[in-house]
């Protein structure tokens, strides 16, 4: 009876985290969403959020940064780990250097990155002291939505892309080296390796590196606010906005759910799309 009982035992602490800090603000979240303060049922804070001036402009960015930034880390990560993987000597030093970004917030990151793009930054001192600009440029300016679009994707990018690498050097550790030798042995080259046998092998990691990117990417606030501030809305900004400057909870709430769909969206696209046959070893 105790080893019956003992895998629930293991699962328990997990349920109740995942109960007590997701499913119940999920709930609350919901209702704030769908009801009124008087309980009633209704769809007016979507038709509010949606008939908004920044809305379209936030879903657009939003989307837009995601679009940019997860591919160019998925190549990125891809090149990095099957570097790292090939090495035979400083792998663990070189992973480590590769992952220090990890260790560094949100914010911390856009702050970093404001310091290269303001007037007063390092990009304006090397533009000035080589005589290539006569005087500062104001590269996020509220009239240069382009380049601060360009700035938060490449904080995003050097920020970010050591998640998608952990994940994917750990896949590609799972991949058995016979394939590898046997693949040599016939002689294919490296890019037959790779597109034969570590792309293939790799599904699983690349689902999970993917879909845990693409949320993230969704839910991007911070580094925005850094560099951009309300110059270049996206969802999490238009929520915290919501929230905690306009005090409206319930618009607020019906940002979140729409975050959320789109997340839900995603993750079932990438587990449809990287699925692994039925009967084949990942």
């Amino acid at each position: 009876m105790q080893s019956r009982s003992l895998p629930y035992l293991l699962l328990l602490p997990a349920t109740v985290f995942l109960v007590c800090f997701f499913l119940y603000p999920f709930v609350l979240v919901a209702w704030q969403a769908f009801a009124t303060d008087e309980g009633e049922i209704t769809g007016k804070y979507f038709n509010k959020m949606v008939s908004h001036w920044k809305f379209e402009k936030a879903l657009y960015y939003t989307l837009a940064l995601a679009l940019v930034v997860v591919p160019v880390q998925l190549v990125l990560s891809l090149m990095m780990a099957s570097f790292v993987s090939s090495m035979k000597k400083g792998r663990d030093l070189i992973l480590y250097i590769w992952t220090i970004p990890l260790g560094i917030s949100d914010l911390a990151a856009g702050i970093i990155w404001l310091a290269i793009f303001d007037q007063t930054g390092f990009l304006n001192s090397v533009l000035y002291s080589t005589g290539i600009v006569d005087e500062p440029v104001t590269f996020l300016g509220y009239q240069n939505k382009g380049t601060i679009f360009i700035a938060v994707a490449l904080a995003e990018i050097w920020r970010a892309t050591a998640i998608m690498l952990v994940i994917l050097v750990a896949g590609i550790g799972l991949i058995p080296k016979e394939y590898y030798e046997a693949a040599q042995v016939y002689g294919a080259n490296s890019w037959q390796r790779f597109t034969k046998i570590t792309l293939p092998l790799l599904k699983p990691s690349l689902q999970t590196a993917l879909i845990l990117r693409v949320i993230l990417a969704f839910e991007v606030f911070a580094v925005v606010s850094a560099l951009g501030g309300t110059n270049l809305p996206v969802l999490m900004g238009e929520v915290y906005n919501r929230q905690f400057v306009l005090q409206d909870n319930h618009t607020a709430a019906a940002f979140a759910m729409l975050i959320l769909f789109i997340s839900i969206i995603s993750t079932v696209f990438f587990m449809w799309a990287l699925r692994t046959p039925k009967g084949v070893k990942a």
